[in-house]
């Protein structure tokens, strides 16, 4: 007998496939009938499921009972009584009518029938939340008296009537039976939930006719069907147990029947199931959609303070405070950003350890003075990170992300599930977040004043505040090419030679036999010139491992300055970097633009592989510069413009000497970041400025 219910279950791929199953199902649709009642079916749900743990306990879920008791005490009992008043004699004919036709022997599907019939003017979820709420009513009955008759008289006598005391003697037995009761009733709860969470679909974002909904409307009286024609069965097996013989207990009939239902019905649960996650998919997409364009207008409107706007990027609900300050390890809310100038530092968990820790110095700085204008700001991290929902948050992840967020001395949100994905798409589109970080700008009013004030904190530090475009133009107004400028406080001993009046000599390279007869022969000529020369190593772009044995090289044998260490190095290109973004940024080109055709000429020699210097004496002096093999060579030669440098003065000499001796064949490149901003359309060769032709280069930098 059981082989051939097993076939039938297994083979059941899909809800209704033969011409029967079909005609069945027409007949089920002409008892639909529903007269538009609304009923929130929800809490009669759950009294259901409270029913159904307390009957059979899941050892599993013990944990949870204080929680459960606390759900149906304090708010589902208050929430359904009114509605019970209504109901409670719709669910007692149901259950008697289970009852009634489970005894006489009606075949499942005319007693399922019947039950269509009876609740035809119900809605379909309500329909099967009413059966199964009957059903709870008969197999908590059952249950209550199972457990209680061995210590209770009225359960006792109860018992004996229903002859429980024989069936419950032989528990082994019925195990299987009972097991295939309990899993088929969960089974059908998780159906009616799915069915349910149909219903509370949002209207605003999702209609019947959408393609997605529209499949799932049509399979539900499919799904309401057979978790009725599934509580039928339950019923005659409860039902059928009183009086039951010996040679009743052992078959194992039933339970491969409801074995066969709860496999139809887990068929039933997975497609409805998948059809809620693309309802759900449609309507986050229509959400984050809204979400954007509100966003867009909210960040493009004038406010009175930046509050509205900080909470539409941020975090836009009230239940937890979004911020976490490291310095106390606690969270706060956004208020605390109010009216102020706040900086948004936004990044992925890849920030590079040199921008974070030349930031750290610079807040740090900025705030020794609380009175001055430039500390008046505050700093928040906003970490991007790949989609929460596709990739999944690992304990590396947590662990990486917390380390990053101890390390900073201002604020950061919280963790970064409180970013909307319309946030993270603003971030992305608007403002051109691609790993690389950015520094936005937010002035006390919530209008953003510069997309990235990051090129402008590298080159100025706090002097850029309240870092606006305004204020950068500002800046580049009253700049000059001058050692300033290019080293900024990369090392103090440089203003200290500045106010003695010494040659300074910048160089760098990775070549260490160029930079030993360089370094010597440049020596060489200055005391031969009777010239005052100090001479500061700083290497080269993306520093690695070779840079730091040429700083250790260097110290050793005492060839010049070097860099304490590899940020100062990193801190030095970047500079430059943000020198020519920040003039592209503004328009300037290098035909019109001195100073970013020097940008440019530093940036070509650092991408080449030979070494190169730079050559100045005093703040306003303008400095001479030349490729590692040109300035080598003149300075080897120095015997050959001696005594020009004597007459005219040693800088104008080696100027006039380096032109006169230019290489006629060179190579020049020039290397940026794919991921720092704007890359320019043109860029001139710092040899013959001619205009460079460009191409895509892929490195990986190691060394």
């Amino acid at each position: 007998m059981a082989t051939p219910r097993i076939r039938h279950a297994r083979g059941d791929r899909t809800m209704f496939s033969s011409s029967d199953d079909n005609a069945m199902m027409k007949h089920i649709l002409a008892t639909h009938a529903p007269d538009g009642t609304y009923l929130d079916v929800i809490p009669l749900l759950q009294i259901i499921e409270d029913i159904m743990h307390r009957a059979n306990p899941d050892p599993s879920h013990q944990g949870n009972q204080a929680e459960l008791d606390a759900i149906v005490e304090g708010v589902v009992y208050n929430d359904v009584n009114e509605m019970l008043e209504v109901m409670a004699l719709t669910i007692n004919k149901v259950s008697c009518e289970i009852s009634c036709k489970c005894v006489g022997g009606q075949d499942a599907h005319s007693t399922t029938t019947g039950i269509f019939n009876m609740l035809s003017n119900y809605s379909w979820d309500a329909k099967a939340v009413i059966t199964l709420a009957a059903f709870a009513v008969n197999y908590g009955e059952f249950w209550l008296v199972a457990q209680l008759y061995t210590r209770n008289p009225l359960a006792k006598s109860l018992a004996h009537l229903k002859q429980l005391p024989d069936v419950l003697e032989r528990g082994d037995a019925l195990k299987p039976r009972f097991e295939a009761v309990f899993n088929l009733i969960k089974a059908m709860l998780d159906l009616t939930h799915c069915i349910v969470r149909f219903k509370e679909l949002p209207e605003q974002y999702i209609n019947p006719e959408t393609p997605e909904l529209v499949t799932a409307t049509a399979h539900i009286p499919i799904a309401v069907y057979w978790i009725i024609r599934s509580i039928v069965a339950c019923s005659s097996i409860l039902i059928n147990l009183i009086g039951m013989g010996q040679e009743h207990v052992t078959t194992t009939t039933e339970a491969w029947e409801l074995s066969s239902l709860a496999h139809k019905i887990s068929n039933i649960h997975d497609h409805l199931r998948h059809q809620l996650d693309l309802c759900n998919h449609h309507i986050n997409e229509k959400k984050q959609i809204e979400a954007y364009l509100t966003l867009l207008r909210i960040m493009d409107m004038a406010h009175l303070d930046n509050l509205k706007a900080l909470r539409h990027l941020i975090y836009l609900k009230d239940d937890q405070p979004p911020l976490y300050e490291s310095s106390t390890k606690t969270r706060v809310g956004i208020e605390i950003l109010k009216k102020k100038i706040v900086l948004l530092l936004i990044s992925d968990l890849d920030l590079p350890p040199e921008e974070l820790s030349v930031l750290d110095q610079m807040y740090r700085e900025a705030r020794q003075n609380p009175t001055r204008p430039e500390s008046q700001y505050e700093v928040v991290w906003i970490p991007v990170v790949p989609n929460l929902r596709t990739t999944p948050w690992t304990e590396e992840s947590q662990s990486k992300f917390e380390a990053l967020r101890n390390m900073m001395p201002w604020y950061s949100v919280f963790h970064p599930t409180l970013l909307e994905p319309a946030v993270i798409k603003y971030i992305k589109e608007v403002w051109h977040f691609n790993h690389k970080p950015l520094l936005v700008v937010m002035d006390p009013q919530g209008r953003i004043v510069n997309t990235n004030a990051l090129h402008m904190m590298w080159i100025w530090g706090s002097l850029a505040f309240p870092f606006t475009s305004l204020r950068e133009e500002s800046l580049w107004r009253e700049e000059t090419w001058r050692i300033e400028l290019l080293a900024d406080s990369i090392e103090p001993m440089i203003f200290n030679w500045i106010n003695e009046g010494k040659y300074i000599c910048l160089y760098g390279g990775e070549d260490m036999d160029w930079i030993r007869k360089f370094t010597k022969t440049a020596q060489g000529v200055a005391r031969a010139a009777n010239i005052p020369l100090e001479m500061l190593y700083v290497g080269k772009s993306n520093p690695r491992e070779k840079v730091r044995k040429n700083n250790d090289t260097i110290r050793e044998e005492s060839l010049s300055y070097v860099l304490p260490d590899l940020t100062l190095i990193w801190f030095f290109w970047v500079r430059l970097e943000s020198m020519l973004h920040s003039k592209l940024q503004h328009g300037k080109s290098f035909d019109e633009d001195p100073i970013l055709r020097e940008i440019n000429v530093m940036l070509t020699y650092d991408g080449n592989d030979q070494g190169w210097a730079v050559i100045c004496r005093g703040s306003n002096d303008w400095m001479r510069r030349s490729n590692g093999e040109t300035i080598l060579t003149s300075f080897t030669n120095y015997k050959e413009w001696q005594v020009d440098a004597e007459d005219r003065g040693f800088l104008p000499a080696l100027n006039d000497y380096l032109d006169a001796n230019r290489p006629p064949h060179h190579c020049n490149r020039l290397i940026l970041p794919g991921t720092t901003g704007s890359v320019p359309e043109r860029v001139i060769c710092a040899e013959c400025g001619r205009s460079m032709e460009r191409f895509f280069l892929y490195r990986c930098c190691t060394d």
